[in-house]
């Protein structure tokens, strides 16, 4: 039990030491996010936290030995999402080509799981659409953040501590540079990889539960434990697409920014969404017959 506090301490301290020095190289390489539109932020921000995710996530990947046959899989699957990501920071890539290689990285790490092929199939789409999720709903500070950090400490109930202790250790390092006062954003590598990771996680620690289960059933328990960064994407699209708009195009409809334009502030937002999401996934998982609380 030693090693993985250990472990968890070195993840937080790559978080919490490499996040300046990505902060520097991001200025230097003019990785950056320019106010304006949509976006609230008042002065230019580097984009560096996605690299410190990557690496740390990576680097606790090859060190740390194998704490499940699926880490060589996700760890692989994550630095395709994290390149993609990464690249459409510097330069915006095709929608299309984008949802390709988030297929492919979803594909990768669904194939060895153990279960029929439909259920593969839904995964595959799960982790994809959950990828993504996480990319749309890091419009403010320390809410994608946030979000991964709950769903790490609510997975350690019912996966492997190796994994989600790290995880959240590595989260948490970032997180104290990314809120209150954000000195640097996750830019899109490094939300693409957040979802990516949790929903890859995820879908390995819940397969033995899904056995026995119909196509509804793991339908909503997948809905449940997306959490917010889930249910949020499908209802922003639901109305684009009700409003005769593409489901696709950016706007400010998202539940933040519902919320901070309402006046509320960024603390009490953050609090409202990760209350929601722990709600959500805590249903989600008591729906597949795991019991928490």
């Amino acid at each position: 039990m030693f090693s993985i506090y250990l472990f968890t301490l070195v993840t937080f301290l790559w978080g919490l030491i490499a996040t300046p020095v990505s902060i520097g190289l991001a200025q230097k390489f003019r990785l950056l996010d320019i106010p304006g539109g949509r976006k609230k932020h008042q002065s230019i921000m580097p984009r560096g936290a996605g690299i410190v995710l990557w690496s740390g996530y990576l680097l606790w990947a090859l060190f740390v030995g194998n704490p499940g046959v699926e880490v060589p899989f996700i760890a692989t699957g994550a630095t395709i999402v994290f390149i993609v990501g990464y690249m459409d920071d510097m330069h915006p890539l095709p929608p299309l080509l984008r949802l390709f290689f988030h297929l492919a990285a979803a594909a990768w790490v669904s194939y060895p799981l153990p279960v029929p092929l439909w259920q593969r199939v839904l995964i595959i789409f799960w982790i994809t659409g959950t990828t993504n999720a996480y990319n749309l709903i890091d419009g403010m500070d320390g809410l994608c953040l946030t979000v991964t950090l709950i769903t790490s400490i609510i997975a350690l109930f019912i996966g492997n501590a190796y994994v989600w202790m790290p995880l959240a250790g590595l989260v948490f390092g970032v997180l104290l540079w990314n809120f209150p006062q954000p000195k640097t954003f996750l830019g899109d590598g490094g939300s693409t990889l957040l979802g990516y990771v949790c929903s890859s996680h995820l879908a390995w620690s819940i397969f033995p539960d899904l056995f026995g289960k119909g196509f509804f059933s793991i339908a909503l328990v997948l809905f449940f434990i997306g959490g917010v960064p889930v249910i949020d994407t499908l209802v922003a699209m639901t109305r684009r697409i009700l409003t005769k708009k593409s489901p696709f195009s950016p706007d400010r409809g998202h539940a933040h920014h519902k919320l901070l334009d309402n006046h509320f502030s960024k603390m009490q937002t953050l609090f409202i969404l990760g209350g929601a999401h722990l709600v959500l996934v805590l249903i989600g998982l008591r729906l597949l017959g795991i019991k928490i609380l």
